[in-house]
């Protein structure tokens, strides 16, 4: 049996790695990428959720999310629905930055790392 649980993977990457307690969560895109920024956060913020339940996790164990945006301009909207989901008193350490991103209707990409339960 192996030490290291790899979730929905492929080739060339897995949604999510869990080795030694931790839960290594991949850059996350929106499906809907019609959306704006906060249409797009509230999709990947989603997505998120499901995986680290799935990698035996939860929001209330993340440790540390980067949150990477085609236009700095997005920050206020990406705020106000991640401010709301994130659980209050277990705040991760963060980072935002603007970055070009892979396809140009891609406006929010969210990586997080999480301890298991």
């Amino acid at each position: 049996m192996s030490d290291i649980l790899y979730i929905d993977t492929n080739h060339r990457r897995s949604r999510a790695v869990v080795a030694n307690g931790m839960v290594h969560v991949a850059g996350h895109t929106a499906a809907d990428r019609s959306q704006d920024a906060a249409g797009q956060t509230r999709q990947i913020l989603a997505a998120i959720e499901q995986i680290l339940a799935e990698a035996g996790s939860g929001k209330d164990r993340l440790l540390s999310v980067t949150i990477w945006l085609s236009s700095m301009e997005d920050f206020k909207a990406m705020n106000e629905v991640y401010d709301a989901w994130i659980v209050p008193g277990r705040a991760p350490a963060r980072c935002c930055g603007e970055v070009k991103l892979a396809l140009p209707d891609i406006r929010v990409e969210i990586i997080a790392t999480a301890l298991t339960r």
